[in-house]
């Protein structure tokens, strides 16, 4: 097989199982990439940092050498179960401290599956210590931070995808090409984006004492320092607008990404946003609970809304995209996608997701796995390899990881600002708004520097 046309054969597919050998790894990657087999460091062992470094495992000839995390039972795990799935046995070494990992600098690939206040500062001292890079979306929690994460990819001649793994999704690109590209719709109009999860946290613990496994100052970093309870960590810190950007930044950014990839969009004109916590007042959570966001394209708007209450409209499609064509609306997410056309000489086309249990069967057993997101993982993760091997911008590119994560950071602060927001994507500003462009960029807490300056 020429490497060319595997490229194209395996583009959006799964590879069998029969093909997960160092041949197929050097058809696919280039002989010396797979005979060096890449040197794997890993920030952020919980939930979505092992999701991502078990897919990457699955797919190539790598070799997991270093993990961190500030949690020492989350870090004690990941080491156990990576030494018993990667090819060499070995257990990595671990560390507590993002920069004494990175210090080594014998890392060529570095996986970031932080909380989001800490996706910035690691990126750009991987950057600076010579290693490409998965990071975890949203890219940042502030804009200039997403800018400054930009600037250093560049800088460094780094590759960096982003965990916008909508892109490689298989049943969405099937879309994307049989459908949008095709023109089946026609001249679009509208866009809707949505979440209707009951997602938001309704507890709310009492303060305690962080647990001695936990380093909690180091947890905190450059976010502002708030007492520990058991919302925030594991898993649950999305709760707080201190460590992230609501549901805007975490779901958002998924629909709106797929929606600017499918259309072939860049940066929105003008944001505007309304809405607030309406509905559950009594939480210690301080994000909102129904949100609208406007994103004016120049063609057409981008119209995202989400409510952790009642019940969604379409219950096939509680968290997704809906495109309005003149030809007819494609309705899409992350379990399918229906096509809906005017004509009656067209037909309806309906595709589900696609899953990849006989290729590898552990998808099924893995603790925690979203089984219906492994596939588009592993295609994240052959597009990254691809693209280290050829020096070329993956499908998710930091670049376009800005654009939305930005994009959906600049939303929060319209609803906070209480009015539109002018965007100028040439010198990364708000239009005419002092006090808006005072909030691209968070104060951090000391003795952490904002990467900005």
């Amino acid at each position: 097989m020429k490497r060319r046309e595997f490229i194209q054969t395996s583009t959006g597919l799964a590879l069998t199982s029969a093909f997960i050998t160092k041949k197929a790894h050097a058809y696919s990657y280039g002989e010396e990439f797979a005979q060096k087999k890449p040197r794997v460091g890993l920030i952020g062992t919980g939930w979505y940092g092992k999701s991502d470094l078990f897919r990457l495992i699955q797919v190539a000839p790598v070799e997991v050498v270093s993990l961190c995390d500030v949690d020492k039972n989350l870090l004690a795990d990941c080491a156990e179960q990576v030494a018993g799935r990667q090819e060499s046995k070995k257990t990595p070494r671990t560390y507590s401290d993002y920069r004494q990992m990175l210090k080594e600098k014998d890392l060529d690939i570095v996986l970031i599956a932080t909380p989001d206040h800490w996706h910035a500062l690691p990126m750009i001292e991987a950057a600076k210590a010579g290693a490409d890079m998965y990071c975890q979306k949203p890219i940042s929690v502030d804009v200039l931070e997403g800018k400054a994460m930009l600037d250093a990819a560049r800088k460094y001649k780094r590759v960096v995808q982003i965990g916008t793994q909508r892109r490689s999704t298989p049943h969405l690109i099937e879309a994307r090409e049989n459908i949008v590209q095709a023109g089946k719709l026609g001249k679009v109009g509208l866009v809707e984006i949505y979440c209707y999860y009951h997602m938001r946290a309704k507890e709310n613990p009492p303060d305690s004492t962080p647990p001695a496994y936990l380093d909690y100052e180091m947890w905190t970093g450059p976010a502002p320092m708030r007492p520990y309870d058991t919302l925030k960590h594991p898993r649950r810190w999305r709760a707080f607008m201190e460590y992230g950007n609501g549901i805007v930044g975490d779901m958002c950014v998924h629909m709106l990404d797929m929606a600017r990839w499918m259309l072939n969009l860049g940066w929105p004109k003008r944001i505007s946003s309304s809405g607030g916590i309406l509905i559950d007042k009594a939480s210690k959570a301080n994000i909102t609970d129904t949100q609208t966001a406007t994103f004016d394209f120049p063609d057409y708007p981008i119209v995202w809304q989400h409510r952790s209450y009642g019940a969604p409209p379409d219950p096939k499609y509680p968290w997704g995209m809906t495109i309005y064509g003149e030809k007819g609306t494609l309705k899409a997410s992350v379990m399918s996608y229906d096509f809906i056309p005017m004509d009656n000489k067209e037909q309806p086309i309906h595709k589900d997701v696609t899953y990849e249990f006989e290729q590898y069967p552990i998808d099924r057993t893995e603790k925690d796995l979203e089984r219906h997101v492994a596939p588009a993982i592993r295609g994240h993760m052959r597009d990254l390899l691809r693209c280290i091997d050829n020096r070329s911008r993956p499908v998710a590119d930091i670049e376009e990881g800005y654009i939305s994560s930005a994009s959906c950071i600049l939303a929060n602060n319209a609803l906070k600002l209480g009015r539109s927001l002018t965007w100028d994507p040439n010198k990364h500003q708000v239009v005419g708004d002092a006090e808006a462009n005072k909030l691209l960029k968070r104060e951090y807490r000391k003795p952490w520097t904002h990467p900005a300056g």
